[in-house]
């Protein structure tokens, strides 16, 4: 057991490389033995903080680090056999975690600790991890006596399994399709780093040829330059149709959408809420499903005239000058991007010559230092991938560790597709020692081939800075009770706004130069190719923005039933939901919801809301650079304030969740965050609101 690197001391670094999928399931058992020892011992301990709260956390936090660390290997080195011991062990992890919160003499002790005379001399941050904690396990179902407390647990069981499962089925789904193109004449228009990719997959399969994948940095070079209409059409069917009937039966994720809406229906009633989404709503800053259903609606109102401009003129774009009297789906991005080069003279594929990953990894992080007094530096240190980097963030002020960032860029195979932030251990102080966080951030970017570093789009490193925003959150917090870091109890609904605020950098002209490099000159992207970039910054915004929406508001509705739904209510649901806020429309047979990750796998069910949510807090957030923007040395806006970085570093970041959301943005801007910059920075605000 002493071998196992899953067993590691919470407080040193995990050796990712050496672990293998026989290490899983005895790590799980024996730290989960050691986290029900610790939750029987607490119960029996005073009532105190000291007593009780701190050895219960620290009895938790190896199980809760080890777990973090096998989901994240789950999600980027999948292989059979790891999947397999994952699977083995989920139904042990939800046991746990429903035995938790279903403990009567944990929820008493925590009550007793409320009630008690210490309470009101404790910090506030302990206040509030108590009362969020009493907060959950009502939520959790701990009052719940007799058959329905029984049939909880059975529901969080099955809950889990059939989110992993689906999830699953969309990675199978995904890397189990490709296209084999003999004929180089097929690819024509595809850029050059495009083919090369495809020869080193076809090659790799011992193939002639060029192989098509469904990874992005396959599917969207196709799906924008290919102009070969039928071979666009053959990769957007099959990624509209991933995980469904109409292709591997046992890939199909139809019963799991059922199952899950069934069961979250069950569980909100079995708790005493109307619907599963009265139920989540519990835990985010809005209020009822009639708030976020009005707030989507009017986005939906102000944004579709725009969106119906864009779509007019893309169709008469395609008509005028490529000779498509009809707009299929297939063509639309091949369409948009020739648009965008006939308005702007600029392509994607130009664009990224300029953005290698290596200057803009430099660039972001010359970013957070300028805006938030942070420092990486490369650590040598095994992890689960050749690629994978592992930077240390420390103080640029003090040289203070603030904690550890695990870079993970590149699509491959066995590895989920998306971007996104995860947490491996969170920032702790006890008895004088600080443990620092430690965060992975991971994307699918396209990898290095040979010398040549890789390619970004400017898209791309949007989403780098978007990503890099969550990876602050953890890592600048300065919240010393685990309970109370960002993930564990930020709002979902606000969860989003270090992220968007982030992406706000990636179009201001100082920033753009200090991420630019070309691949064969090294000069920077000049200013001419910035300002058609800086145009184009909300080219097709309103499409964008009710596309979003459509999705929010479909989350939202299929989850605002006292019971599930079949598959043709849900199918049927989302058509109800285009008629009202879409202006582009799919053929019958796509399959959108069934790779729908984000609410049936990926914790945002009756959440997607939440990032036009966070929107209006991010926007508002930028809009204070703005306003405390000064002239660059040739004249441009620069909007990268110190003064103002520290202040948002203060009451965002470093105070996680010890408070909530609302109040750090109100302790941040001085008000509530206020919808103009939201409309302004996407290109909708009325004409006379707009900065001249």
């Amino acid at each position: 057991m002493l071998q196992n690197p899953l067993l590691v001391s919470i407080d040193a670094f995990v050796d990712y490389a050496a672990i293998r999928p026989e290490h899983i399931e005895p790590a799980i058992e024996h730290l989960i033995a050691e986290a029900r020892a610790a939750v029987d011992a607490a119960c029996g301990a005073p009532a105190t903080w000291e007593a009780f709260i701190e050895p219960l956390e620290a009895g938790s936090e190896p199980l809760w680090r080890a777990w973090s660390v096998v989901g994240h290997l789950n999600a980027v080195a999948n292989t059979p056999e790891l999947r397999q011991a994952y699977n083995r062990c989920l139904p042990r992890i939800t046991e746990f975690s429903t035995w938790i919160g279903l403990h009567a003499g944990l929820y008493a002790q925590y009550k007793a600790l409320r009630d008690s005379a210490q309470f009101a001399g404790m910090p506030c941050v302990r206040r509030r991890i108590v009362e969020l904690a009493l907060r959950d396990f009502r939520l959790s179902g701990v009052e719940l006596q007799g058959e329905p407390r029984v049939r909880y647990a059975e529901i969080s069981d099955q809950l889990a399994a059939a989110s992993q499962k689906f999830s699953e089925n969309v990675l199978d789904a995904q890397d189990g399709w490709s296209l084999l193109v003999e004929d180089e004449a097929r690819l024509a228009g595809l850029p050059e780093d495009a083919r090369r990719r495809a020869r080193a997959a076809a090659r790799d399969d011992k193939q002639q040829g060029w192989k098509l994948t469904l990874k992005m940095p396959c599917y969207l070079p196709v799906m924008q330059y290919a102009r070969d209409r039928s071979l666009r059409e053959a990769l957007y069917r099959a990624y509209a149709t991933l995980a469904s009937e109409q292709g591997d039966p046992a890939l199909d994720n139809t019963p799991l959408i059922e199952k899950l809406l069934a069961l979250r229906a069950e569980e909100a009633a079995i708790l005493g809420y109307a619907t599963f989404a009265d139920l989540a709503l519990e835990t985010r800053m809005a209020g009822t499903t009639q708030e976020v259903t009005s707030f989507l609606r009017d986005l939906a109102h102000r944004a579709r005239p725009y969106a119906q401009r864009d779509l007019d003129e893309l169709q008469s774009f395609a008509k005028e000058h490529l000779a498509l009297d009809k707009l299929e789906p297939w063509d639309v991005a091949f369409v948009s991007e020739r648009l965008r080069e006939s308005r702007y003279a600029y392509s994607d594929d130009e664009i990224k010559q300029y953005f290698t990953e290596p200057k803009v990894l430099a660039g972001l992080f010359e970013v957070m230092g300028r805006l938030f007094g942070v420092t990486a530096h490369r650590i040598q240190t095994a992890a689960w991938h050749p690629d994978v980097q592992v930077l240390r963030i420390e103080s640029s002020e003090t040289g203070q560790v603030f904690g550890h960032l695990l870079l993970d860029l590149y699509a491959r195979q066995g590895k989920q597709s998306g971007a996104w932030v995860d947490s491996e251990r969170s920032r702790r102080k006890s008895g004088g020692a600080l443990r620092t966080p430690i965060a992975y951030l991971t994307c699918n970017f396209p990898a290095p081939h040979g010398a040549t570093p890789a390619l970004l789009t400017h898209d791309d490193v949007v989403t780098l800075f978007h990503e890099s925003g969550h990876a602050l959150h953890t890592l600048l917090s300065q919240v010393d009770e685990p309970a109370a870091a960002p993930f564990a109890s930020v709002e979902w609904d606000a969860i989003e706004l270090p992220s968007q605020f982030m992406e706000n950098f990636c179009w201001e002209w100082p920033v753009i130069q200090m991420l630019s490099a070309h691949i064969e000159t090294g000069a920077g992207l000049p200013k001419a190719l910035y300002d058609k970039l800086l145009a184009a910054r909300n080219f097709q915004s309103g499409m964008q923005a009710v596309r979003q929406i459509e999705f929010a508001l479909f989350d939202m509705l299929i989850h605002q039933q006292g019971s599930g739904l079949a598959i043709s209510q849900v199918l049927e649901t989302l058509d109800r939901v285009r008629d009202e806020v879409a202006v582009l429309f799919p053929p019958a047979w796509h399959r959108f919801a069934h790779g729908f990750s984000h609410i049936f796998a990926g914790g945002y069910g009756a959440g997607y809301y939440s990032y036009k949510w966070a929107e209006v807090l991010s926007a508002d957030a930028y809009a204070a650079f703005e306003e405390a923007s000064g002239q660059g040395p040739d004249g441009a806006r620069d909007t990268l304030d110190p003064a103002t970085g520290r202040r948002f570093r203060d009451e965002i970041l470093a105070t996680g969740g010890s408070r909530p959301a609302g109040d750090s943005f109100r302790a941040f801007r001085g008000r509530p965050a206020a919808i103009d910059a939201l409309l302004r920075h996407s290109g909708m605000a009325p004409a006379a609101d707009r900065p001249r």
